[in-house]
């Protein structure tokens, strides 16, 4: 099982937890000698290296920034021992093809809540409930024609096993972290190249600046409370971020894409990470926040009710109640230094090397 093809919607240049864990299991498979090749939809601004075979695509009308891959199975990829579909759309279904003609295993990754997006893309509350149980429907019936499903959490496991009803196997296998790039680093320069210094204290949040991430509380929490609020990342709702800042009288700063030689400098830059978004499968964040020193104030609903342990490597707050948030922003960094220490102990839990252990291990079973 050391020749894998793997079908993603979302690629680069395209910048978020699915491409990054795509790409560092990737680099971590082959180099232990395997090879992932991985098929995704062609974008402009990425030149594919050996291993990548982009596809044809069209930008997604509702979701901006993603793109619709055709199922196609490139010849390169035809003769893998094993096909892994990070997505039940488009472009997985060529994976599934391909499996099937092949009589190979399938394995499958559930990266999105897609029922949970629903009210993001659709117009009424009565379309999006449908959209929410026709995208379930789908799902239940890729998903069980699988051989095993990955979740990288225990909650989204259950998502799956006990609200969208998927009877195949489903293995929790985290998507991992590189803890070589995200560890404790000096951050003066990157202070003074963004005019943070002397900006004390930081609480900040990167990713994608999605409606569904629910930012707006974030930005409401830290407008009654003397911190810098230190956005990096971009997206649909950062205009809106950015009026909702200037109106509560938020001091925020959006410092746009960051490059990933950054990263680690940003998160070690916080006093606390915020992560408001309800839907996440794992929080890939949070644990580079972690792995850095920097405690995380996170949503108690989704993975990150899991992702984060409560009282060691940050706090919880209710999802929506803006008093809460505060409350548990304001814990946080009163308990930094001893968070810090916790979150330090448990890097090597979460490396992307026991990930993809996990991930061969997933393999050899269903061989």
């Amino acid at each position: 099982m050391e020749q894998v093809a793997a079908f993603t919607d979302t690629y680069l240049p395209t910048v978020n937890g699915v491409t990054y864990t795509i790409a560092s299991w990737r680099d971590r498979w082959e180099r232990a000698g395997g090879q992932m090749d991985v098929v995704y939809p062609n974008a402009d601004g990425h030149r594919p290296t050996d291993g990548e075979h982009p596809v044809g695509s069209l930008p997604f009308p509702f979701y901006d920034g993603f793109r619709l891959g055709t199922p196609r199975i490139p010849k390169a990829v035809r003769d893998a021992e094993v096909v892994h579909a990070h997505t039940p759309f488009s472009i997985g279904l060529g994976g599934l093809r391909l499996a099937r003609d092949n009589d190979v295993p399938l394995v499958a990754s559930y990266h999105t809540p897609t029922s949970e997006y629903a009210e993001y893309v659709s117009p009424t509350d009565s379309i999006a409930s449908l959209v929410g149980r026709v995208s379930e429907a789908y799902e239940r019936w890729f998903f069980g024609r699988a051989d095993a499903v990955l979740a990288p959490s225990a909650a989204t496991r259950d998502h799956l096993t006990e609200e969208v009803g998927v009877d195949t196997t489903v293995e929790v296998v985290p998507n991992g972290i590189d803890t070589e790039r995200f560890q404790p680093v000096e951050t003066d320069d990157f202070l003074a190249r963004y005019d943070l210094d002397g900006e004390r204290p930081l609480v900040g949040y990167t990713g994608r600046h999605g409606y569904e991430k629910r930012l707006s509380e974030l930005v409401a929490a830290a407008s009654e409370m003397d911190v810098t609020v230190v956005f990096g990342g971009d997206g649909p709702a950062r205009a809106d971020l950015e009026a909702q800042a200037e109106d509560l009288g938020a001091n925020a700063r959006f410092l746009g894409f960051l490059d990933r030689e950054e990263m680690a400098a940003f998160y070690s830059a916080l006093d606390a990470f915020a992560f408001p978004s309800p839907v996440e499968t794992q929080g890939l964040v949070a644990l580079e926040a972690n792995a850095c020193g920097t405690p995380v104030v996170g949503a108690n609903a989704g993975a990150l009710a899991n992702t984060i342990d409560d009282g060691e490597t940050g706090y919880h707050y209710e999802s929506g109640n803006i008093d809460d948030f505060r409350d548990a922003i304001r814990r946080t960094l009163a308990d930094r230094e001893r968070l810090r220490e916790t979150c330090l102990a448990r890097r090597d839990d979460v490396s992307v090397e026991n990930a993809v252990e996990r991930l061969r291990e997933v393999y050899r079973e269903i061989a």
